[in-house]
């Protein structure tokens, strides 16, 4: 075949393929009832799972999504913008895994965060980014949409940030409304952040951590970061609270709170996502079964 034929056939081969995606036919479609033809790769995490994996953990039952909605904000300056993100990656799977029959959605990392132009409330700050609220709304809307069409029946949310609150039930009510002659449940859970705010009261009673000064509020001192914060993130990667440069510059310390070692650090945190998770699970099984 010459180089001018060669060409024309690569053309019109992808001139018919461009033809059969436009037209809703993929070119070598797979068959959605086909068999998975190697074993399953232990996660609970939508993204992480194959096609075939999402398929058959369905069938097996595993009709729970939990959908988390974090953040990217300024945290004062040793923690990564994303500590929100990077708690949910704990503490959703956690909270799965205690479940039983759940999987984890992506977690939605971009949310309303304050005006952009001009900027206000957390946009005052460089690494902030955020999204209106209707673009925060309408991506929630099409995740779970997006679910339930699956074969998810109870959709969880779960946010852990405060300013997530608002869209989160707006788009719950929304949905169930539109959903009443349908199986798929949304169940915006806000235990999850507000059963014991920052886990204050595990930190004293549980782990004899006492912070100062002692207020229970996300700003104790100048910094938007606390220890339970700071040592939930420890347990996903140490870099996320800038362990090594701190030990460096005699700065691992949060409210008074001495960090060091490290891995005092993660063992509490571990507990902390345990507690967490505990919480949370509890709260949602009750609202599935007031759904019953």
């Amino acid at each position: 075949m010459s180089s001018r034929s060669s060409a024309l056939y690569r053309a019109s081969a992808f001139v018919l393929v461009a033809l059969a995606v436009f037209n809703g036919a993929p070119a070598h479609a797979q068959d959605v009832d086909a068999p998975r033809p190697i074993d399953g790769f232990d996660t609970v995490w939508i993204e992480e799972m194959t096609w075939m994996e999402v398929r058959d953990a369905l069938e097996e039952g595993m009709t729970t999504a939990i959908v988390g909605t974090g953040g990217v904000e300024q945290n004062g300056p040793y923690l990564a913008s994303g500590k929100h993100n990077f708690v949910l990656q704990a503490t959703a799977e956690a909270i799965a895994r205690e479940l039983g029959d759940a999987l984890v959605a992506p977690i939605i990392k971009l949310v309303p965060e304050g005006s952009i132009d001009p900027p206000s409330g957390h946009m005052r700050y460089h690494a902030t980014i955020s999204v209106r609220q209707e673009t925060f709304e309408a991506m929630l809307t099409d995740v779970l949409g997006s679910l339930a069409a699956h074969g998810f029946e109870n959709l969880v949310l779960i946010g852990d940030s405060g300013g997530n609150v608002r869209g989160m039930e707006n788009v719950a009510a929304a949905l169930n409304g539109a959903w009443a002659d349908r199986p798929a449940r949304v169940h915006f859970i806000p235990e999850y952040y507000t059963e014991d705010i920052y886990s204050c009261d595990y930190l004293k009673e549980e782990l004899d951590i006492f912070q100062q000064p002692d207020e229970c509020v996300a700003t104790r001192d100048e910094y938007h970061d606390d220890y339970h914060y700071s040592s939930i993130m420890a347990t996903v990667d140490p870099n996320t609270i800038r362990a090594d440069q701190r030990m460096e510059s005699g700065l691992f310390s949060i409210n008074g709170v001495d960090l060091a070692p490290v891995e005092r650090t993660i063992e509490n945190g571990r507990r902390l996502v345990v507690y967490r998770a505990g919480i949370t699970a509890r709260a949602i099984r009750r609202a599935i079964a007031g759904n019953d």
